[in-house]
């Protein structure tokens, strides 16, 4: 990535050499560009907000930013994209959504998110540390940019303006008003859910903001949950990709005896399944983590694997992310441990399964959806 302040070798994480998507796209390369030619003063403490792979504080590492992410695998990419350039350590402060902010920000960038929940939830919180003279300045793709993104910065923040699209991308110049009356934040947001899903019917879910379906169960889960594996005995059990880790909080409540490892890329989804686990007081013994996959999860050390991988990453559509799952499970997987997948009946996984583990069965489908299971054979 070429930028007013040098050349940046740029990469995702993990790093697969065959994956084509780059690290930064045009949107990062145009607030750059703006904050450069517009003489913007990067003085005092300057935030970067939903940096999606580390390019923009990795460019403006000189000036000491902090950075603010929901994920971990962003979080990861970010660490390795400045060690890389040569960053010294500490020159660039690493915070997740669920850290408290900066008390004061002179200057904040917002990467705008796909959720509009999200972006909601960082605003009302980054708002406090707002003054009349912070600078602030958003991006994002035009795609990404709609009319309710720029009344949520107004709501929250000041009067709003875009820049003309450039290459795809759009610029968004919010001017503070520190006097404004600021909504209260309403994340994270709890529900009540609906009957005949077994075990969790009827009981509480927790939703911090940009988790998927935060204001209901979606209809994946949904039947997921109507055909979940039956008895005791469970063992031990990885909500894999858990969101609000309703399918695990099921698992746990059906089978009091088994161990549950909630697991996810998003801090706001692990910090939502550890509240909705709460929430329910379920018996037991739960762990929570935020992590890429199951690395790190021991070989062989796990009896059940359930999991409804996500096929997009930000705006592309793919399948690597499903890939590093299974293969994960496969490796953490015991002998004769099962692997129960979720999926949209078009993604093909059942071919995908075959392929890794030899074998897969049909539990359950409709017209839409699909549960497959999968046995380590050894």
């Amino acid at each position: 990535m070429t930028t007013p302040w040098g050349e940046f070798e740029l990469s995702r994480f993990p790093e697969d050499p065959r994956d084509r998507l780059r690290a930064w796209d045009a949107s990062d390369a145009y607030l750059l560009r703006h904050l450069a030619e517009e003489g913007v003063p990067l003085t005092g403490t300057v935030v970067v907000s939903g940096d999606r792979w580390g390019a923009l504080v990795t460019a403006l590492a000189a000036h000491r930013p902090t950075q603010i992410t929901d994920s971990f695998l962003s979080q990861e990419a970010t660490r390795a994209n400045l060690a890389r350039a040569g960053v010294e350590p500490g020159a660039v402060s690493l915070l997740t959504t669920q850290d408290p902010p900066p008390e004061r920000v002179d200057v904040l960038l917002v990467r705008v998110p796909k959720s509009l929940a999200l972006l909601e939830d960082q605003l009302l919180r980054l708002a406090p540390a707002v003054h009349a003279g912070t600078v602030i300045v958003g991006a994002g793709m035009v795609k990404e940019i709609h009319t309710s993104t720029l009344r949520l910065f107004e709501r929250i923040l000041g009067p709003t303006r875009t820049s003309p699209a450039h290459q795809k991308a759009r610029l968004i110049f919010c001017a503070p008003d520190p006097s404004l009356e600021r909504p209260a934040n309403p994340w994270p947001y709890s529900y009540a859910l609906p009957d005949g899903i077994g075990a969790i019917s009827g009981r509480t879910v927790v939703n911090h903001a940009g988790v998927f379906c935060a204001d209901r169960l979606d209809i994946g889960t949904r039947f997921l949950l109507k055909h979940l594996p039956a008895g005791t005995g469970t063992g031990r059990v990885v909500d894999l990709g858990c969101g609000n880790g309703v399918v695990g909080t099921a698992v746990a409540l059906a089978d009091p005896t088994a161990e549950v490892l909630f697991v996810d890329e998003s801090f706001q989804a692990v910090a939502s399944a550890e509240a909705t686990y709460k929430a329910n007081g379920v018996p037991g013994h739960a762990e929570f983590r935020v992590g890429d996959g199951l690395a790190g999860v021991a070989p062989g050390s796990v009896d059940l694997v359930l999991n409804n991988p996500p096929f997009h990453s930000h705006q592309a559509t793919t399948d690597a992310t499903a890939w590093r799952m299974f293969t994960g499970a496969k490796r953490a997987l015991r002998p004769g441990g099962e692997l129960w997948v979720i999926g949209n009946r078009h993604l093909g996984y059942h071919i995908t399964l075959k392929r890794l583990f030899g074998n897969s069965t049909l539990v359950a489908s409709d017209p839409k959806f699909v549960v497959l299971k999968t046995v380590r054979k050894s």
